[in-house]
């Protein structure tokens, strides 16, 4: 058999693509993969596969406790901030339980009014290009799309302004999974509790109160590990979403009218790259509750099993001749499936946020163009999410507005 392949190195970076095509040509639709420190998984690459894991949510659990390489786990695991263990979060909740879990969340985030939502983005959004628009240049990446999503969430979360770029961060560590991973998994926690502790005492009109409130019998402990999953979940991948729309609208001219004014150009590129270059590239996990077969795979029990979002995206077996990626199709893996996909009301939330951010980045300054070659673009070293280091650009110096946070 042909040997694993590591879970990491750059061509996750600069052809994944290609990378997981090759996996499946070598290996099949579900592929034997190495994480950090030699730790063995499979990472389901078929569109079919992916979505039967995603559906069986009793054979395929997200009980980490199942796992059969706790034994072979370091306490300071860079990974473990994304898999996880013996975390009272809505991500390893199973069942019923879980059931509530996402019920509480998705009721807090649904009580968020859309107008006001739109509002705070435009606010943010107008106030971050403030602070460059008057130079001609910029680097859309750190002066923008990587601030712009966790304002938002903050505000209507109820986390006090001057803690965000603390927390960009600190989220942004924890979710590369590498050195500093633990370290910001910290301060995110220390920062939650606070803020629920606040709460607890002077409750707001925000989505921490409003979990705070729900009558179904959560611990205080509980609900802080879940608005870090929903801090977590909410803002890279929005911020990804911004920058990669933005970079292919940049470099490819079938997006070029939305750079004079187009308006419905903006949701088709969006929608693209959510199948072809979608922030979450793969999701740990799920783990078989007893031995089965899966792609012609044998898989024992407590097997780590990583969802290959990406991969699936690109099944050849879904595109025929790209009809996927056309009129608004949205049946692409970006959000999950099954039990545990990203809740409805934190999509539109993350949607009326990127696509807030670029309109009004593009409104502000029309004539924006790179600032290096496409291909000198690069992206992070993650082989989880999916976003630019930088994204140069430059633009016909226009004023400030003014009066924005």
């Amino acid at each position: 058999m042909t040997a694993p392949v590591p879970l990491s190195g750059p061509r996750f970076q600069t052809d994944p693509t290609r990378l997981y095509r090759e996996m499946r040509r070598d290996h099949g639709p579900v592929a034997p993969v190495v994480l950090d420190g030699d730790v063995p998984a499979w990472l389901v690459l078929d569109y079919r596969e992916l979505h039967q894991v995603t559906s069986d949510p009793v054979l395929f659990s997200r009980d980490s406790e199942l796992w059969n390489q706790w034994d072979r786990i370091p306490a300071d695991w860079p990974l473990l901030p994304m898999i996880g263990r013996r975390q009272p979060s809505i991500l390893y909740t199973v069942g019923e339980r879980h059931r509530l879990r996402a019920q509480m969340v998705a009721g807090a985030l649904e009580s968020v009014d859309p107008f006001t939502l739109r509002r705070y983005a435009e606010t943010y959004a107008d106030g971050l290009v403030d602070a460059f628009c008057g130079v001609g240049e910029a680097e859309l990446i750190g002066q923008y799309a990587s601030l712009l999503p966790v304002r938002v969430l903050l505000r209507i979360y109820g986390v006090p302004d001057e803690q965000g770029p603390a927390l960009v961060t600190a989220l942004n560590d924890m979710i590369n999974g590498q050195a500093g991973a633990l370290a910001g998994q910290q301060r995110l926690a220390a920062s939650t509790v606070e803020l629920l502790a606040d709460r607890q005492q002077d409750p707001q009109e925000d989505v921490a109160s409003r979990m705070l409130a729900d009558t179904s019998g959560f611990t205080v402990e509980e609900v802080a590990q879940d608005m870090m999953v929903m801090l977590a979940a909410g803002h890279q991948p929005t911020a990804d979403w911004i920058g990669n729309s933005l970079r292919l609208m940049l470099t490819d001219e079938r997006f070029a009218a939305s750079l004079s004014g187009g308006r419905h150009s903006v949701a088709e590129a969006m929608n693209e790259v959510l199948w072809a270059d979608t922030p979450t590239q793969n999701v740990a996990g799920r783990w078989a509750s007893r031995d089965t077969h899966l792609g012609g795979r044998h898989i024992k029990a407590g097997d780590l099993l990583l969802l290959g979002l990406a991969a699936a995206n690109a099944d050849p077996q879904v595109h025929i001749d790209g009809s996927a990626m056309t009129g608004g199709n949205g049946a692409h893996f970006s959000f999950g499936h099954g039990d545990h996909r990203c809740p409805f009301p934190a999509q539109e939330i993350a949607e009326v946020i990127a696509r807030t951010g670029i309109e009004v980045l593009l409104d502000r300054l029309p004539d924006l163009e790179l600032a290096v070659k496409a291909d000198e673009l690069a992206r992070r070293p993650s082989p989880w999410l999916r976003g630019m280091t930088d994204l140069p650009v430059h633009f016909t110096p226009t004023p400030a507005l003014g009066g924005h946070p």
